[in-house]
């Protein structure tokens, strides 16, 4: 990473505080972090997922309790297809946050849990939405509640969830946690339709990129673990500093998600998938930057495509191989990876502030 870099030259107090909390007794001249940067996070994560929830799998399971009766119903239908959605086991990776910010910043409440709950119902409801949209049979390789029972049943799903979250937040009086789990929702749109505008024209530049996976990704996981520091404390520098994690958080983890894109296997989603959505991610873009204007155009031409050949998807990512887009994506995953364990890494130490710090390296080195 370039020493003189302006997002370095930002974040660099961060990370040698973190570094020194991280790695005590090391003696570090300011110009050697950035060349650290990416060595201390490409190694594989020290903790799995399990030993990340450890520290509150009892905090967890009251969670999943919380949340099944928050989302009980007396009409028969609905209570069917609320079922069925629980018995899809998911990483659970929002409430978790919300859990192990809330720990970190004094302790966990009744509010963290219905913070956790408010999220899940939230997103959720949000994911049955856009299956409906995406005409999806499956998610995760599990039926899609629409693929079930059809796209009207589904977007009624979809209502009761948000509804459930906003009266739950509602019947306690949590309006910070409303205000900034709606900020989340809003943002979310925002972003899914500023990428459908970009996505006829293919003129997505950095900037723009940035705008969209902030609004679409990192600003839930940003409420997440805002709504956590929220429910635990009223100290505006740590819910400060939570906020900021997760939006980094949210920024790596996307960036990661969109490298799955370019020739990483069983990840979720067929690969190639972006290109066939002419979705214009950072490996495209930044391999595209360094393109020649003719190869530019013929690479633009092959995405403008109704359909794409095996052959032309495996082109495109050879392509972005080739023109650094993979190496300059990883560059920036790690960047805001770092910027987040530097903002965790001003809290005291404890096994909540070690788990959020196994959760950033456990997002940047995931194979799913």
């Amino acid at each position: 990473m370039d020493k003189l870099s302006p997002v370095w030259r930002r974040i660099q107090p961060g990370f040698q505080f973190f570094l020194k909390v991280r790695m005590p007794g090391l003696d570090l001249k300011p110009a050697a972090g950035a060349e650290m940067m990416d060595a201390l996070l490409v190694s594989e994560p020290a903790l799995s997922l399990e030993d990340i929830r450890r520290p509150i799998e009892a905090e967890l399971e009251a969670f999943r309790r919380y949340y099944r009766e928050a989302m009980r119903s007396p009409v028969a239908l609905l209570d069917k297809v609320v079922q069925y959605m629980l018995r899809r086991k998911g990483k659970r990776i929002r409430p978790l946050l919300v859990l192990l910010s809330a720990k970190l910043c004094g302790g966990i409440t009744e509010t963290s849990y219905r913070g956790a709950a408010l999220v899940e119902l939230l997103h959720t409801a949000t994911l049955v939405h856009d299956d409906v949209v995406d005409d999806a049979e499956r998610r995760r390789g599990v039926f899609s509640i629409n693929a079930l029972w059809r796209n009207k049943i589904a977007v009624l799903f979809g209502d009761f969830l948000l509804s459930r979250g906003l009266l739950l937040a509602l019947e306690h009086g949590d309006y910070d946690l409303l205000h900034t789990l709606s900020d989340a929702v809003r943002r979310m749109s925002e972003g899914e339709l500023l990428q459908i505008e970009k996505a006829r024209h293919l003129d997505i530049d950095e900037r723009t990129y940035f705008r969209i996976i902030s609004d679409k990704t990192a600003s839930l996981i940003s409420a997440c673990t805002s709504a956590g520091a929220i429910s635990a404390t009223s100290d505006l520098d740590s819910i400060g500093r939570m906020k900021a994690f997760g939006e980094n958080l949210g920024l790596s983890f996307q960036i990661r998600d969109d490298l799955f894109d370019f020739g990483v296997a069983d990840v979720g989603k067929p690969l190639g998938i972006d290109i066939k959505e002419k979705k214009m991610t950072l490996p495209l873009i930044a391999a595209l930057r360094n393109a020649e204007t003719g190869e530019r155009r013929r690479i633009l031409a092959i995405i403008r495509k109704r359909h794409q050949s095996r052959d032309d998807l495996r082109h495109v990512s050879r392509f972005v191989e080739e023109k650094g887009g993979i190496a300059y994506a990883r560059k920036l995953m790690h960047h805001h990876a770092a910027t987040a364990q530097a903002e965790v890494a001003h809290f005291p130490p404890c096994d909540a502030r070690d788990s959020l710090l196994a959760l950033v390296d456990y997002t940047v080195n995931r194979k799913n």
